[in-house]
């Protein structure tokens, strides 16, 4: 069993990586950061993070080249956003799927769902993003959403 935490290189998602790493230094447990993603959405050289919200398909983009900016991306941005891990592993993983979908799957069997309180979505003034919502309502497991101003 793992902690699970929703990773799309947001502040939120940066936070929310943060408090997982010290709740799995204290359960002694490892962290799964599962970045989802619909491909293709948007072009990788305009995405520091692989970070690709849904807005329409883009034709010429091999799906291969899509998951490669993808995985490239979030080990570039876990590295930034915990450097220090304690030593905690935490397990990179891509899933091409709609964010909620990816992270409720992902979530039966394991021991906590850990996100932040708003992604990369739209709607600033909403207290909590969609992907937040939706695990929160579906997940497999008991959930965390961490708001940006957490230690």
């Amino acid at each position: 069993m793992a902690i699970v935490v929703g990773f799309d290189g947001s502040e939120a998602s940066k936070v929310a990586l943060r408090w997982a790493v010290d709740e799995a230094r204290l359960r002694g447990t490892k962290v799964v950061a599962v970045r989802a993603y619909e491909n293709p959405v948007m072009p990788p050289v305009l995405d520091p993070y692989g970070a690709m919200p849904s807005v329409g398909p883009m034709p010429g983009i091999e799906p291969k080249v899509m998951r490669d900016s993808v995985t490239e991306g979030l080990a570039r941005a876990l590295a930034e956003a915990a450097p220090e891990t304690g030593g905690i592993e935490i397990e990179p993983r891509v899933v091409e799927d709609h964010p909620g979908n990816a992270l409720v799957d992902l979530s039966a069997g394991e021991e906590l769902l850990v996100v932040g309180s708003r992604g990369h979505g739209g709607f600033t003034g909403m207290l909590l993003g969609s992907v937040s919502q939706s695990v929160v309502h579906h997940a497999r497991c008991p959930v965390v959403i961490v708001r940006r101003g957490a230690p």
